[in-house]
């Protein structure tokens, strides 16, 4: 299958993201990709970057997209008309009301797939404060079944806990999607290897989209990434807006976990939880 991850820049305009991401599916239809991996909460600003009681902090609840809404409605339409799928990242509004930073995932006949997958595991960092703002996941990790083979969707902070890219592999996952929002000034070239080891540890591709620009306090540094089940760079992006193609052939993760037993061989009844 060919997976394009499109790196865009995002502003404090909502249509204008929106305009954007179906401009990225257009470009990944040209460009023979089957599936379109976007990077995390595409539709909005990046408003994590200030805690909720900050002056300068954004009105995030403005940002929030419902699963039944126009947002939603007009990706899945660019898919059916495209004739490709799409794992969109949005700030999601719950069955509670409440928000999520979630995954979708859109077939080629623009119909969703299983239910969306949320974030796991919500941090609480300097710039990165989306405890305020992000409901932790109640579901867990979800993995979905496709044409090329099963995928699996992790989103950002998530990969940092490597209980998650193994879970989904567990689950059968051949590839991993991990939308991303990635900034200069932290430890990128580890951030890429810390890919690189799961997928050779797991025995799966991982696909990791990040964004571009800067906003407010943070420039993001794009770089997004495809790893193979070696640990193999299969493709990186630059630092700008960028339409990143790979070619993956899913077999190859069963392969290598038919190879590379790594799996099968664990012993959980050792483990601490």
């Amino acid at each position: 299958m060919r997976i394009a991850l499109a790196q865009m820049r995002m502003s404090a305009d909502a249509s204008e993201n929106l305009a954007a991401t179906l401009e990225a599916l257009d470009e990944a239809a040209a460009g023979g990709a089957n599936l379109a991996l976007f990077p995390e909460v595409q539709l909005s600003p990046f408003f994590a970057q200030y805690e909720a009681s900050d002056p300068r902090a954004l009105d995030a609840a403005s940002y929030l997209v419902n699963l039944d809404g126009p947002e939603v409605g007009a990706i899945r339409e660019s898919c059916a008309r495209l004739g490709v799928w799409a794992s969109p990242n949005v700030y999601l509004r719950g069955p509670d009301g409440r928000g999520y930073d979630a995954s979708l995932l859109i077939d080629d006949h623009g119909e969703l797939v299983g239910e969306p997958a949320t974030m796991v595991h919500v941090a609480q960092l300097p710039l990165f404060y989306e405890r305020d703002y992000y409901e932790p996941s109640r579901e867990g990790f979800r993995t979905y079944e496709t044409p090329w083979g099963r995928l699996g969707i992790v989103i950002c902070f998530d990969r940092h806990l490597p209980e998650s890219v193994r879970t989904c592999a567990l689950r059968g996952a051949s590839l991993v999607l991990v939308p991303t929002a990635n900034v200069e000034g932290e430890p990128l070239e580890l951030f890429e290897w810390e890919m690189r080891v799961q997928a050779f540890q797991d025995g799966c591709f991982v696909a990791m989209c990040n964004r571009t620009g800067t906003e407010g306090e943070v420039t993001f540094a794009g770089g997004s990434l495809v790893t193979d089940p070696d640990g193999n760079l299969v493709a990186r992006a630059g630092a700008g807006r960028e339409a990143l193609f790979a070619d993956v052939d899913l077999s190859r993760a069963v392969e290598t976990r038919r190879r590379r037993p790594y799996l099968s061989l664990r012993r959980p009844e050792t483990y601490e939880r």
